[in-house]
């Protein structure tokens, strides 16, 4: 029995969530690291979307923490929910100001790796 704090999960399991963790990691960092250089695209976007060019940036410094933080243990879980109610809002913001484009569907691939990191890693699950 583990002595850490949270719930034990089969050696499959936790490899699972090493590797969707890793993937956000890359993912969300490449994303926010785009958002945070004012990628042409990103700028784009958030315009049509409205909410003015510090929502980028403000989305990107959360992209990027949420990266960072997914990779550590006790945390993981906080991050990985936060990162499900970022792509919520992509969603939302792709069926309603950016149209429906192939890149409609990240949000929810990401939403639900995201989504699976927080059930697994969540404490006294």
């Amino acid at each position: 029995m583990s002595t850490s704090p949270m719930a034990p999960v089969s050696r499959a399991a936790n490899i699972t969530l090493w590797i969707l963790q890793g993937l956000l990691c890359a993912g969300f960092l490449i994303a926010g690291g785009m958002k945070l250089a004012s990628h042409p695209m990103q700028v784009e976007n958030f315009d049509k979307i409205g909410l003015g060019q510090w929502f980028r940036y403000f989305t990107g410094v959360i992209e990027i923490a949420c990266a960072i933080t997914v990779l550590v243990p006790r945390l993981a879980w906080i991050a990985a929910s936060l990162l499900v109610g970022v792509m919520i809002g992509a969603l939302t913001a792709h069926l309603t100001k950016l149209g429906i484009d192939p890149g409609v569907a990240a949000p929810p691939i990401l939403a639900i790796m995201a989504f699976t990191v927080a059930r697994g890693r969540r404490p006294g699950r």
